[in-house]
C-alpha cells in the first residue's frame, strides 16, 4: 500500500503549475488490478481516450493486452506507432475521416483496425472506401442500448446485420454496446440497469447465429459497468479511466479497487479577500462540464469551496482565519480524468516522490501524420 503522503512532490518548487502529474508506479498497479479483475486478459480491450500517450499503452501491451479502443484518427494513429496488435475506432468514419482512417489502414499495417457502422449507407461508404484500396476492414454494427447518441436499437440491428453482409470491402466483426450512460452510485442498481440494457443485445447475438452465422464478438460497457461486464463469457470489456482513475468514480465506482494516479498540481496565486483564495487551475487546467463543486477535489485542502472558475482562475471560499499563503501548493484529483488529459501537451511523471520525466500526450492533437 501506498503512504499517506503518496502525492507529494518534494521538488516541487521546480514545478510550474498548473500541471498534470502522473504516478506511474500507480499506472502500473492500476493495469494489473484490471487484469485481475477478469477471467481472461485476451477479453480486455481498453479504451486510450484517458490517457492519449504511447507510455500508458506501452505498460498495457507489456502486461500482455492486446487489443485496445479509441475515439479519433489521432488515438488510432498513436496505437499504430505502438504496434497495439488491434486496434477498434469506436466511431463511424464520415467524409475526411474515412479518407484518413483508409490512410491509417495501409500506413500501419502491423495494426488490425476496425471501425463501427449504426446504418446501411455509412456501411456502403465504408465499403466502397475500402474496395478502392483493396482492403477489408473489419466493422461492428454500433447498438443504441439506451445512451442515445450513436447506434442503432438491437431490435432493428438484425436486418443492418443481415444488409452489410453481401458488400465486398466490410467483414462483419460482431456488436457494440457502449453503455455509458449507466453510472449509478448504487452497485445493485446499476447491476439492474446493465443487465436490462444487455439483454436485448444476447439476443441479437443469439438471431445472428440462428441465421447461419458465425458467433459476433460483443464489444461492450465502460468503467462503471466493467466489474458486471467482466463476470460474463467471451464477451470483451473496455474500461478507459482504470488507467488514471479520477475523483469521479472514486465516489460512483467505490466497489472498483484503482488508485487515483493522475493530479493537477496548482498554486495559490492571490488572496483577494479575508476568506477568499485564487487558484491557477482554471477551465484551461481541469475537465470544467461539471458544476463548479465537481470539478476539482484537492487531497491536501478537502474543506475548500469553489466559488468561481474562469481561464486562468479558480477562487475558492477558505473561511475566516485560514492560514493559505501566495505560493502554497495544493494537489487535485479532477473530478473527470479524460477530458482534463487532453487539456495538456504533456504530464510530468512523478516517481519516489520526486519529478522523473514527462510522457507527451501526442493523442491529444486532432492530427499526429494522418
Amino acid at each position: 500500500m501506498d503512504q499517506q503522503n503518496w502525492y507529494l512532490v518534494n521538488d516541487v518548487e521546480s514545478l510550474d503549475t498548473p500541471a498534470l502529474v502522473i504516478y506511474p508506479h500507480r499506472v502500473k498497479e492500476n493495469i494489473r488490478l484490471l487484469a485481475g479483475m477478469i477471467d481472461d486478459i485476451s477479453r480486455l480491450r481498453p479504451h486510450v481516450k484517458t490517457n492519449k500517450c504511447p507510455e500508458a499503452v506501452r505498460l498495457m501491451l507489456d502486461a500482455g493486452i492486446t487489443r485496445f479502443k479509441c475515439a479519433t484518427i489521432a488515438e488510432a494513429e498513436m496505437l499504430g506507432m505502438c504496434k497495439a496488435p488491434d486496434a477498434l475506432l469506436a466511431y463511424q468514419p464520415a467524409g475526411p475521416k474515412l479518407k484518413r482512417f483508409i490512410k491509417l489502414i495501409k500506413q500501419y499495417p502491423a495494426t488490425t483496425y476496425s471501425c463501427l457502422v449504426d446504418n446501411i449507407v455509412s456501411a456502403k461508404n465504408i465499403s466502397e472506401a475500402a474496395i478502392r484500396d483493396g482492403l477489408i476492414i473489419p466493422v461492428y454494427i454500433d447498438l443504441n442500448v439506451g445512451q442515445n447518441r450513436t447506434g442503432i436499437v438491437p431490435a432493428d440491428a438484425l436486418q443492418l446485420y443481415l444488409d452489410c453482409q453481401p458488400l465486398k470491402g466490410i467483414k462483419l466483426a460482431g456488436l457494440h454496446a457502449y453503455d455509458g450512460h449507466l453510472h449509478d452510485a448504487n452497485f445493485e442498481a446499476r447491476q439492474v440497469a446493465c443487465n436490462q440494457a444487455y439483454e436485448p443485445v444476447a439476443t441479437l447475438q443469439k438471431d445472428i447465429m440462428a441465421e447461419g452465422f458465425p458467433e459476433p464478438v460483443i464489444v461492450a460497457g465502460g468503467s462503471p459497468t466493467f466489474p458486471i461486464h467482466a463476470k460474463r463469457k467471451r464477451i470483451e470489456c473496455s474500461p478507459g479511466t482504470f488507467i488514471y482513475w479520477d475523483r469521479g468514480y472514486s465516489l460512483t465506482c467505490a466497489e472498483q479497487p484503482f488508485l487515483p494516479a493522475a493530479l493537477v498540481i496548482s498554486r495559490v496565486i492571490s488572496l483577494p479577500d479575508s476568506t477568499k483564495i485564487c487558484l491557477d487551475v482554471g477551465h484551461k487546467s481541469v475537465s470544467a462540464e461539471n458544476e463548479l463543486g465537481k470539478r476539482i477535489w484537492f487531497i491536501n485542502a478537502p474543506e475548500l469551496k469553489m466559488t468561481g472558475q474562469s481561464e486562468e482562475h479558480l477562487v475558492c471560499e477558505a473561511g475566516e482565519g485560514h492560514r493559505y499563503q501566495v505560493g502554497d501548493v495544493l494537489y487535485g484529483m479532477p473530478y473527470h480524468v479524460c477530458p482534463t488529459v487532453a487539456l495538456y501537451e504533456r504530464v510530468i511523471t512523478i516517481e519516489n516522490n520526486k519529478i522523473s520525466g514527462e510522457w507527451k500526450n501526442i493523442a491529444r492533437d486532432r492530427k499526429i501524420n494522418i
